[in-house]
């Protein structure tokens, strides 16, 4: 948690007075005792009813489970492998009304162990390691095996499904170790969220829900521009806050044969908090990525699964974009907004070869596009909404997002024709969350999705509208 120290001109010569009349103190102030540390769980009944966390001998065992239901006017049918379930915002394969069991409406299910655990005065050694499932299925998220499992099926046949860098991994969340300062920040190597990511965690006025939230449910935005770069494998992350100011890097070296979806990414961020004191507080941070020969995959065609079944089709590109993010915070009203510029272009080094995804399925040299952005594909995202807390135990949210996909077909178009003509699409959502014991909360809401244009090239339905409620079960 970050200390902002808010001082005021008076208050700095009215001290100055006070020190001159007194003279200075002769010696150093007791030091502020840090806060008290929350006792592990001691029965089951313990953990259940209260905030206690199962921490023994410096190591954390923590985890989510959500599960939901909801109603689609569009939808598909459920799937235990994608990390959603289902499909909450509009897709191609989109189709009739359902219910269907949502998991992971509000946040993914995870399990996980975490630590911190000093080692010399002001420096600690860190650790997380954590993963992804659904609790209907109790299978790993894998987004690739969602895909694998509709190779060759009709649109109007096919179960949920869609891409991730949750694939299936025991580590399909983060997988990280490293050293923390209180002064100098912390440096971690490992699998780690990008920083757009991060980012859109904390950004998101839906806090990058599945069921609310379009940044949240796809992982275009957090991916820089795909959403298998949404975590990178073998990185090294650093974070650093000076007073106000924070900034954080992250390179991700080694490439496909590292469980990575892409050959080589760097990212940088700077950022700074804002304290107006009774006029609220700012934070506004700034992201810059570049992700080469990046991994988009796709289940396959009919003919291309009489070829070569078992594998997946993947399109590769050079990815850049800059994020924009801020919050502000007034009383019980916290307001959030976000843009993102991505630029896809042809990737730098063209992938001639088959290789293996990061879900260990082979991507067969023919089903692989190296020219999908002969005209470099710009997409701009953006984002606006706000959330109020009624009590400190129920809040409510409302958001607004837009995607402008500009045309980069060989001939500008702006129609359903091709997926390269230019297209928007829109969403809207609102969502309610009781926490109304330690560990547990309900949380009730609904999102309308709808795509135009190129966006909606080769669509069943343009539209979808997702009410949904679930129980979420943190520790």
């Amino acid at each position: 948690m970050r200390r902002r120290i808010g001082i005021s001109v008076a208050m700095v010569l009215g001290a100055a007075g006070a020190a001159h009349a007194a003279d200075l103190p002769t010696s150093k102030p007791a030091p502020v005792p840090p806060p008290p540390t929350l006792a592990s769980c001691a029965t089951p009944m313990e953990f259940i009813t209260t905030a206690c966390p199962l921490t023994y001998y410096g190591i954390t065992l923590y985890g989510t489970v959500d599960m939901g239901g909801g109603w689609q006017s569009h939808g598909t049918p459920f799937n235990g492998a994608i990390a959603t379930g289902v499909e909450e915002l509009v897709q191609k394969n989109s189709n009739h009304a359902q219910w269907n069991g949502v998991p992971g409406g509000l946040s993914q299910s995870v399990v996980g162990i975490k630590g911190k655990e000093e080692f010399a005065p002001g420096w600690s050694f860190v650790f997380d390691l954590n993963m992804g499932f659904d609790p209907y299925s109790l299978q790993l998220a894998n987004g690739p095996k969602s895909l694998l499992e509709n190779n060759g099926v009709p649109l109007g046949s096919q179960t949920s499904n869609a891409d991730s860098s949750r694939a299936g991994q025991f580590y399909n969340g983060v997988g990280f170790a490293g050293i923390s300062n209180t002064t100098f920040g912390t440096l971690t190597f490992g699998r780690q969220n990008s920083l757009t990511l991060d980012g859109v965690n904390a950004y998101d006025p839906m806090g990058g829900s599945y069921a609310f939230s379009p940044i949240g449910w796809s992982g275009a935005t957090s991916g820089v521009g795909d959403t298998e770069d949404t975590r990178y494998t073998t990185a090294l992350k650093y974070r650093v806050d000076v007073g106000m100011f924070r900034a954080a890097a992250l390179y991700q070296f080694g490439g496909y044969e590292l469980n990575n979806a892409s050959q080589d990414s760097y990212q940088f961020q700077v950022g700074a908090d804002f304290d107006g004191g009774a006029y609220g507080k700012l934070a506004l941070d700034a992201i810059y990525s570049k992700d080469k020969d990046a991994v988009s995959s796709a289940a396959l065609s009919a003919a291309q699964d009489l070829k070569y079944p078992g594998t997946l089709a993947a399109t590769i590109s050079d990815d850049t974009s800059v994020m924009l993010l801020a919050k502000y915070t007034y009383n019980q009203i916290k307001l959030y907004g976000g843009f993102e510029h991505i630029t896809f272009q042809n990737p730098s080094n063209p992938q001639l070869t088959s290789f293996t995804d990061i879900a260990g399925y082979t991507v067969a040299a023919a089903d692989i596009t190296n020219t999908a952005y002969t005209n470099n594909k710009i997409l701009k995202i953006m984002w606006l909404g706000g959330r109020y807390a009624f009590t400190d135990t129920i809040d409510a949210g409302v958001a607004y997002y837009h995607y402008i996909q500009d045309s980069y077909a060989a001939k500008y178009c702006n129609n359903t024709s091709s997926g390269s003509c230019a297209g928007t699409l829109d969403a809207v959502s609102f969502d309610a969350d009781w926490k109304f014991a330690k560990k547990f909360d309900v949380y009730a809401g609904v999102m309308f999705s709808e795509v135009h244009n190129g966006l909606a090239s080769g669509y069943l339905y343009k539209t979808n509208i997702d009410p949904t409620v679930g129980l979420r079960f943190r520790f």
